[in-house]
């Protein structure tokens, strides 16, 4: 069955008759149902969170870089449907699977949101659909993990319906990089499956790269984040050396970025965020341990990188006694909670943390974000319901320290700088600033 099931699938991606599923409308799959939008696919996107679905069939967009007019160009071209009814998850030909794989408290994986996601395809899977797991995780997750859990009502994988693995690839805000323009690195646990995954993707992608199993492709996802979580690490650590040596590590960066090989410049700050470099490498690291192995490198690398928000704030706190002020009491606005430059994302913001660090200290806390008007809740942690400042003149003089934590576009550096008494950088957002430069401090 399963070679008349490859063709039949084969043929409806090729007459774009086959319909794509996305489980999880956030900041991956919105960006994909784009890609097969526009590749003339029509979707159905699913998501547990009802808001989310109605605010889509509204033509309506809770994502910055997917703005309305996306989701109504879908919906107006009637090649999109959303729904929070997981028992139309047979209805799609195929099925790709985009939730969250976070660490729990011990910092293991916490495969939840995969394994509820697969139970209820298991459910109403049919015959000759595929299922892709795009969520990050350890190499294995495919096969052992998710395998089992759609075979639970008799079907068999490989032989009934499709398996593969295809990790996302996405960098929000970045204009350079849609996710039509990336190419897919596929796996999957058999030929047909593999063939029908590439012949999706290539559909409306920049092109696939096929490898020979599922777990090659997860571990070349997580070598993709471990590798960015060692770089920024390193420069991590030299900040830090370099703060001692009052040396701007920055400079530094920038004077050793002008090598035309061998060197490519990762830059420092208050902390890792966004969904992936925060958490990706310490699933590879769960896994050494299962194996009776250390791997020093990323354990090393997340001690060093988790160290930056509580170095960040104790820079603050002696840049603030220089002015013979202590951190209770004071008022310190942050600038940006977002994890990134110009997105609302603030999936694992350092932000959080360094807020939750200065408000048990003591400071009288404020945040501005022109992308994230109010303070989201976070999982892991207990902060105030706040609205993001206006920075004007009078706000800025009324601070004692403004905190760089993200460097967005839309800030006006000279402004802070000329208003504000202290202003502690830690993007080196202030660069281009010429002005009053002696109130700035880098860390």
């Amino acid at each position: 069955m399963s070679s008349e099931s490859c063709q039949s699938l084969l043929n409806s991606i090729e007459s774009r008759d086959c319909v794509v599923g996305v489980l999880g409308l956030g900041y991956v799959g919105l960006p994909l149902i784009d890609a097969f939008t526009n590749a003339g696919f029509k979707c159905f996107g699913f998501d547990v969170d009802s808001s989310k679905v109605d605010a889509l069939q509204a033509g309506r967009s809770y994502i910055k870089h997917i703005d309305d007019s996306k989701i109504q160009a879908w919906l107006t071209k009637e090649l999109f449907d959303a729904s929070a009814d997981m028992s139309r998850l047979s209805e799609p030909d195929v099925l790709l699977i985009c939730v969250p794989t976070p660490l729990n408290d011990a910092r293991d994986p916490d495969l939840k949101y995969v394994v509820d996601t697969c139970e209820k395809i298991a459910e109403v899977i049919r015959p000759g659909q595929l299922v892709v797991l795009e969520s990050t995780t350890y190499p294995t997750t495919t096969r052992d993990v998710m395998v089992p859990i759609l075979e639970k009502k008799g079907l068999k994988a490989g032989e009934d319906f499709f398996v593969a693995y295809s990790p996302e690839r996405e960098d929000p805000g970045n204009p350079d990089f849609s996710a039509a323009g990336i190419p897919k690195v596929v796996g999957a646990i058999d030929d047909d499956s593999l063939a029908i995954t590439c012949k999706l993707y290539e559909s409306a992608v920049a092109g696939t790269v096929p490898v020979s199993s599922c777990e090659v492709a997860e571990a070349a996802k997580v070598l993709e984040n471990i590798y960015r979580a060692v770089n920024i690490a390193l420069v991590n650590e030299l900040k830090v050396l370099f703060d001692e040596m009052d040396i701007d590590v920055w400079e530094v960066i920038n004077a050793a970025k002008t090598k035309p090989f061998g060197f490519h410049a990762f830059y420092p700050g208050p902390g890792l965020g966004g969904h992936c470099i925060p958490i990706d490498p310490f699933y590879l690291s769960w896994l050494a341990r299962k194996q009776g192995m250390t791997a020093r490198f990323i354990e090393l690398a997340g001690e060093v990188n988790r160290a930056m928000p509580g170095y960040v704030v104790s820079r603050t706190a002696e840049f603030l006694n220089e002015m013979e002020k202590p951190i209770r009491g004071s008022k310190i606005c942050m600038l940006g909670v977002a994890y990134k430059k110009d997105v609302d994302d603030p999936r694992e913001s350092p932000s959080f943390e360094l807020m939750e660090l200065l408000l048990k200290l003591g400071a009288d806390l404020t945040y501005s974000d022109p992308h994230v008007p109010s303070l989201p809740s976070m999982r892991h942690f207990d902060l105030p319901a706040m609205d993001s400042q206006v920075l004007t003149a009078e706000f800025l003089a009324s601070q004692d320290a403004v905190l760089i934590a993200t460097d967005h576009t839309d800030f006006d550096y000279d402004t802070i700088v000329q208003h504000a008494p202290l202003i502690v950088d830690t993007r080196n957002a202030t660069a281009g600033v010429t002005q009053n430069r002696e109130k700035i401090r880098k860390t």
